[in-house]
């Protein structure tokens, strides 16, 4: 489930449509949250699957830390990459802004966290762009990226959480809020298995 606060627009040529702030989203809001009615495809089954529909899973859908796609059921599938992404999830089923998400600014994650399949080229325009994103990108960059989380962990609890409601882990992320050495790294959804 994705922020309320947010809309499909139209970014450019290259990168399609993406998901922008309709107002600001503070740091530590939690923009999205794994939701039971996403639809998830097992290893076999989707490689049953071919021609369009195929090409439509690859492009929308994430691999999760056990190999299986993940197709959001609503908007979430149109959060654009970043190398310097509004959006980190930790080891919890939920992204959380890394900062302030101004209205009009786009929600954005690193696909290295979404268990890409193979390399891509990178647009995304930070300043610190990476130029290529690999599969294997987590297990360089995962402490910086937990590093972000944590700086941001503690507001959680302070700000309004419209997705709150949809978070599996309550319990384990109220009291990683207070011994942040308890979030788990983003690490945990790294798939290392066959796709």
């Amino acid at each position: 489930m994705i922020h309320p606060d947010t809309e499909l627009t139209y970014i450019n040529p290259v990168i399609g449509h993406g998901l922008v702030a309709t107002r600001t989203i503070p740091k530590g809001t939690i923009t999205w949250a794994r939701d039971p009615l996403d639809i998830v495809f097992e290893p076999d089954a989707y490689n049953t699957i071919n021609g369009r529909r195929k090409e439509f899973l690859y492009k929308y859908c994430f691999i999760d830390g056990e190999g299986q796609r993940i197709l959001c059921w609503d908007h979430g599938r149109f959060v654009n990459h970043s190398c310097q992404p509004t959006c980190i999830a930790p080891g919890f089923e939920f992204e959380v802004a890394v900062r302030d998400i101004l209205p009009g600014e786009q929600l954005t994650c690193d696909y290295a966290l979404l268990n890409i399949d193979e390399d891509f080229e990178c647009s995304c325009g930070a300043p610190d762009c990476r130029k290529v994103i690999h599969p294997a990108d987590p297990e360089i960059h995962h402490k910086e990226w937990d590093a972000q989380v944590r700086n941001v962990f503690s507001h959680i609890d302070k700000l309004p959480q419209p997705l709150w409601e949809f978070v599996i882990e309550k319990n384990e992320i109220k009291a990683a809020i207070s011994n942040p050495s308890t979030i788990p790294s983003c690490l945990k959804h790294y798939y290392r298995g066959p796709r």
